[in-house]
């Protein structure tokens, strides 16, 4: 009985013994896991340190560009397109002819009116001359008038003197003294007449006093009508003002068009920017000129752009929109704000790979240097953008109205005749934009 129970007591050793080894790899590999989440935590916060931390990146970025949109600056009816959609147009290029009949009309009739207004001009000039001279013919009747009267007194008191002892009859007195009657009325007339011609000189010299022909006010005013009449016919035809792509034409041939109406529009493809759009969050570090590089989904990652920093936007996407949320109400949730970061992207990089204005782009600022700009703190130095198309157009509209001018003026009008004058509508010369 002893030695049986003896037996049963030393068996339940052994299962403790075959224990003791799973029981520890499991608790290796639990110490093991653990130190590789620490590492991996260790890791990822040193990541995050010392790179993570110095870029911010959003995939909510967009390329956006200037379109310019082809407006006539008069109505008229549309003749010819010269361009289409898709289609690369220089600056200066016709794009829409109109019909220049009505122009060439208008200006016709303000040529006219100029030539007639520098004739009449002319002739306040001339009329100076004659009368200043009829001034001079009215004070010279006062001094006759004067003379006669001098005369007839001297008469008279011989008369007189003789009417006592009957030596002159009274009708001869009396003819005497209606005499001297005369010469007075004859004096205040001509007296009269020297004030009434010196009133006509002067309000004749009033119109011509400190000015010549030229630039006489009568013909200044017909001159500016001229120019704007052949600024219409110069108008007819529409150049593009930059460089870029066609999109968006609307215009049809024959359709009558209104100054204004939208015919087509113009992207310079080599001047888009991207705007990026930052949370709030991500804003902190951002500042000006912060170095940014891109990526187009269009090119994928194959295609990288280097860019920088242009510009912060002065308020979120919401407060500009069309209808900006209104969050003072009862039921409000926090939604999280971006501001549109604007990136200038290098030009070489786009003649190369070209972008479209709508793509999508993934962006990311190097944000390590933080000394920089968060606003601009001055205005722009320089134009933004300029062209000198139209300027050319005043131009030949200044050599027209002194064509017309000079052969009017009596003097070089048989040259000035055989000027050409410019075709309606023609194109003017090509210049670059910026």
């Amino acid at each position: 009985m002893d030695s049986k129970d003896n037996a049963d007591t030393s068996l339940p050793a052994q299962p403790d013994a075959e224990a003791s080894p799973s029981s520890n790899k499991r608790r290796r590999a639990l110490t093991a896991l653990a130190s590789v989440a620490v590492l991996a935590g260790a890791g990822w916060g040193v990541y995050e340190w010392l790179v993570a931390s110095h870029y911010e990146s959003t995939d909510n970025a967009y390329v956006q560009g200037n379109v310019i949109q082809i407006t006539p600056q008069i109505g008229g009816t549309v003749m010819a397109i010269m361009a289409d959609d898709t289609d690369l147009v220089k600056a200066g290029q016709p794009l829409v002819q109109l019909d220049p009949a009505d122009a060439k009309v208008a200006l016709d009739q303000t040529e006219a009116a100029l030539a007639q207004t520098v004739r009449q001009v002319r002739t306040l000039y001339a009329n100076n001359g004659a009368l200043a001279a009829q001034v001079t013919l009215r004070q010279s009747d006062v001094v006759k008038a004067q003379s006669d009267i001098a005369r007839a007194q001297d008469d008279l008191k011989r008369r007189q003197a003789l009417s006592g002892n009957g030596a002159v009859s009274k009708e001869e007195l009396n003819h005497a003294e209606t005499t001297l009657a005369n010469a007075k009325s004859a004096l205040a007339a001509a007296q009269a007449g020297v004030v009434s011609a010196r009133e006509q000189l002067a309000s004749n010299q009033s119109l011509t006093e400190g000015t010549s022909v030229e630039q006489h006010p009568s013909v200044l005013a017909a001159a500016a009508k001229v120019r704007e009449a052949y600024l219409a016919t110069q108008r007819v035809a529409m150049p593009a003002p930059v460089e870029g792509y066609v999109a968006k034409r609307t215009v049809q041939l024959g359709q009558r068009v209104a100054a204004g109406t939208p015919m087509m529009s113009i992207v310079p493809l080599s001047q888009v920017w991207v705007d990026a759009n930052f949370k709030e969050v991500q804003l902190r570090n951002i500042r000006l000129d912060q170095p940014v590089k891109l990526t187009a989904d269009v090119y994928g990652k194959k295609v990288e752009y280097t860019g920088r920093v242009a510009g912060l936007g002065v308020g979120t996407g919401a407060a500009f929109a069309l209808l900006p949320a209104q969050n003072a109400t009862g039921n409000w949730i926090k939604v999280v704000q971006r501001v549109p970061v604007r990136i200038a992207l290098d030009a070489e990089q786009l003649k190369a790979n070209p972008l479209r204005v709508g793509l999508s782009m993934e962006a990311e600022i190097d944000v390590t240097q933080k000394g920089g700009k968060m606003l601009a703190d001055a205005p722009r130095a320089s134009a933004l953008a300029q062209t000198q198309v139209y300027s050319r157009l005043d131009q030949g509209a200044d050599a027209e109205v002194q064509r017309i001018i000079a052969a009017n003026m009596g003097r070089g009008g048989a040259l000035a005749s055989t000027a050409r004058r410019p075709a309606a509508g023609g194109t003017p010369s090509q210049v670059n934009p910026i």
